[in-house]
């Protein structure tokens, strides 16, 4: 019985870390945006945008080129776009 009890407790142990990391990370995310990576040669810089940007074509493709690229179940820590960054600046300023 104490066993069972322990394995519990260490399994709740974990799952309050996830959760506690998940909404400390969200935190400094202002309400109607979300968190997006972009990676070039495995350097990876964090922006936070608005979910507006769903609805642009330009943002789409990047999208889309995020899927032909690490697929749906990837290892990167959260949604990640294969681009530079200069292109992704480039993309926000002039298209969106």
């Amino acid at each position: 019985m104490g066993i069972f009890r322990l394995t519990k407790y260490l399994q709740a142990k974990q799952f309050l870390k996830r959760m506690l990391s998940t909404l400390l990370h969200k935190a400094d995310i202002p309400k109607g945006c979300f968190a997006i990576y972009i990676c070039e040669n495995k350097k990876k810089k964090r922006f936070i945008v608005p979910m507006s940007y769903l609805n642009h074509p330009s943002f789409v493709n990047l999208l889309m080129r995020a899927e032909e690229e690490y697929g749906f179940d990837h290892r990167m820590g959260g949604l990640t776009i294969p681009c530079s960054e200069d292109s992704f600046q480039i993309i926000v300023d002039e298209e969106l």
